[in-house]
């Protein structure tokens, strides 16, 4: 009983560690209040001034444009390696595994500036251009849709793929109509994956990004130097929309897999 209870207490702890902060965080942007601290009256002012400031809103527009754009270049990149990787032979293969690792267990202090040094000083391409801050976003989440997609590779039944190309085939027709079919699911997480990382990125942004732009992560890092309060405040509602969207993501993707479950034990 007392082992219950004191596993119970450590739960609800570590909950509220994680999610308190969130929630206070939430309460004061539907306020009026300047700092945390003092409760004042409700008020949508920092909803308003995050939706019609166009500082913010040019900010949050480019930095979804961005994550949108590099996931979906990340994904195509990341599902193909993964493919090339599960049908090369056990030595390659290998190989190709533990240089994706790589990235993923590297500082992305280190991959931003990497990129950076590649691309902006080797090569001489201008950050202007966008390249170098789309590249190091690439380079940032295509590791991860590798990793997503790469169990759903092994689940598959690999004899369908081999059996549509005794039936007369191609490689690609193969690949599309049977291979993707079946490791969707590892795509689409592996696409949400990255346009997470994407979005919570600060290193690999300030290395390769525009002087005269900014996404999220380096917006609010550089405005809790000397912002304006209201732009401070206007954060605090960013950031419960942001959460806000990702439990909503979240809750749909757990139902929708419930359903999947469902339906593939009633078959």
């Amino acid at each position: 009983m007392i082992r219950k209870i004191w596993k119970n207490l450590i739960i609800i702890g570590i909950l509220l560690f994680l999610y308190l902060p969130i929630m206070i965080l939430a309460v004061y942007s539907f306020t009026d209040a300047a700092n945390i601290g003092a409760v004042r009256g409700f008020s949508l002012h920092n909803y308003v001034t995050l939706f019609t400031t166009p500082e913010l809103v040019n900010m949050i527009v480019g930095t979804l444009l961005l994550a949108l754009g590099a996931s979906v270049i990340a994904t195509i990149l990341g599902t193909l390696g993964a493919i090339g990787a599960f049908y090369s032979k056990k030595g390659a293969a290998s190989v190709i595994m533990t240089m994706n690792q790589v990235p993923v267990v590297n500082a992305d202090v280190v991959t931003g500036f990497s990129i950076c040094i590649l691309l902006v000083v080797v090569l001489g391409i201008s950050k202007d251009t966008y390249i170098p801050l789309v590249a190091g976003h690439v380079t940032l989440c295509a590791p991860f849709v590798f990793l997503s997609v790469i169990p759903k590779l092994k689940q598959m039944d690999s004899s369908i793929y081999e059996a549509a190309l005794d039936l007369g085939a191609t490689p690609f027709t193969a690949l599309v109509r049977i291979v993707i079919p079946q490791i969707l699911p590892g795509i689409v997480s592996g696409f949400a994956l990255a346009i997470t990382l994407s979005l919570d990125d600060y290193f690999v942004a300030t290395y390769t990004k525009p002087a005269t732009f900014d996404t999220i992560s380096t917006y609010v890092v550089n405005a809790t130097k000397g912002a304006q309060t209201n732009i401070k405040t206007a954060l605090w509602a960013l950031s419960t929309v942001i959460f806000l969207a990702v439990v909503l993501f979240t809750v749909v993707m757990t139902v929708r897999a419930g359903k999947e479950q469902k339906e593939r034990n009633g078959a």
